[in-house]
């Protein structure tokens, strides 16, 4: 009789499903997940029309396949759930703009709430094991008075977005606790990257510092200078949302780095990586303030540190920098006359 080891099948390739792969985080955690050797699937509402930027600037666009899905379209979710037959579901699908979810409070909320509900059902009908992680969102919490937020504080959203984010949240820790879904929530404050598209403030304050220091007259124009927030690096965010499948019982987690600064820090650490001075080249425009706006954002990470044994390593200082680095590299400096 040949020995064991011999006859023994291979552990099978474990399966992951990325709702959203076209976005920052999407790219990021795809990488991740083919670096821990996993096959990655990811969806999007329009494949063929998708340039999927993301996957292709980290390099891996050839190595996920990727399915059509409606989100919001119960029949299109559980087909591509079905197609993908994951072992793991990572939520990253939906409007993710506060000032647009202001505008259009009904699309965000389908979008967030209809869509997450819909890949719960998938999940609990599935017939199979499968584990969702959901991306939550610090505007669950709105403004608390500048105290630390921690997956216990009460939730008093201030926006459509953070509403929508809210009651996602809810839904996942109701699938949780009443259908035994093992699915939990990442309740992710601000995290940035090169791959942030420049309707986010910090990749728009980054386009702006890189084009002046390359010869533009132009001025930046920004809203309110002294909202704090918790500024992260993204590419290390994966890390923690794909540590919150593989303990036992899936729980909710504050991913942060702890740590928070205003948005003229910021900006001031974003033109000083260029040797450019912010105040000759900023000015306020009250049109840009948001009705509503949370004063200061602030996390408590305790939890994550002890319990996934994860804490960001990059400072926002370093995360101005970074995105900096990339832009020049991407576009380089005009060499001096």
């Amino acid at each position: 009789m040949p020995p064991a080891s011999a006859t023994a099948s291979p552990p099978r390739q474990r399966a992951a499903l990325i709702c959203g792969i076209g976005g920052q985080d999407g790219a990021y955690l795809a990488a991740h997940l083919l670096g821990l050797g996993y096959a990655v699937t990811g969806t999007s509402r329009n494949v063929s029309g998708n340039s999927f930027a993301g996957l292709s600037r980290l390099g891996i666009r050839d190595r996920v396949s990727l399915l059509p899905m409606q989100p919001t379209d119960f029949r299109s979710t559980l087909e591509a759930v079905a197609q993908a037959a994951p072992d793991e579901i990572y939520n990253l699908a939906g409007q993710s703009s506060v000032s647009r979810s202001l505008q259009l409070p009904v699309e965000t909320f389908q979008s967030i709430v209809t869509a997450t509900t819909h890949l719960l059902e998938a999940v609990r009908t599935a017939g199979r094991p499968i584990r969702l992680w959901n991306a939550g969102s610090a505007e669950i919490f709105g403004d608390i008075g500048g105290a630390p937020a921690g997956e216990r504080t009460a939730l008093r959203p201030r926006n459509p977005y953070g509403a929508a984010k809210a009651a996602a949240f809810l839904q996942v820790a109701l699938y949780r606790d009443v259908y035994g879904i093992p699915a939990a929530t990442g309740i992710l404050f601000n995290h940035e990257s090169p791959l942030r598209p420049e309707q986010f403030v910090t990749q728009k304050i980054v386009a702006a510092a890189c084009r002046i220091a390359c010869g533009s007259p132009e001025t930046l124009a920004l809203g309110d200078l002294t909202v704090r927030r918790d500024w992260g690096w993204a590419p290390e965010y994966v890390v923690p949302m794909h540590r919150m499948l593989q303990v036992d019982a899936p729980e909710d987690f504050v991913i942060a780095t702890g740590h928070t600064h205003s948005l003229e820090e910021f900006v001031s650490a974003a033109f000083a990586a260029l040797g450019l001075d912010w105040r000759r080249h900023v000015v306020r425009d009250t049109r840009l303030l948001r009705p509503g706006d949370v004063a200061c954002s602030r996390a408590d990470t305790a939890r994550a540190r002890a319990g996934l044994g994860w804490s960001a390593q990059y400072t926002m200082a370093d995360v101005a920098r970074l995105m900096v680095e990339a832009r020049r590299a991407a576009n380089p400096l005009p060499a001096a006359a």
